[in-house]
């Protein structure tokens, strides 16, 4: 997780379709948090992700490429969030 958006390497099956993974994905997880964290719904007005997400597949490089590439981003994130 990074202060303003969140990587994620997963994996669906073929037949899933990314938009229903996604929609459920970011359903479940708002319900769960706004369970244990009930002050967020009043404060985000009940919406905890916003509308539109990003996503890629991987082609021509390998799923640890992908994944560095994240952890790399968490690091970077980390090192400009001390110059603030």
């Amino acid at each position: 997780m990074c202060t303003d958006h969140v990587h994620l390497c997963v994996s669906i099956p073929p037949k899933e379709s990314v938009s229903n993974f996604m929609g459920y994905l970011k359903g479940r997880s708002a319900i769960r948090i706004f369970d244990k964290y009930p002050e967020l719904k009043k404060k985000w007005h009940n919406e905890f992700w916003p509308t539109g997400y990003y996503v890629t597949t991987v082609g021509d490089i390998t799923e640890e490429a992908v994944k560095k590439y994240i952890q790399n981003q968490e690091e970077e994130d980390k090192e400009g969030s001390k110059i603030i």
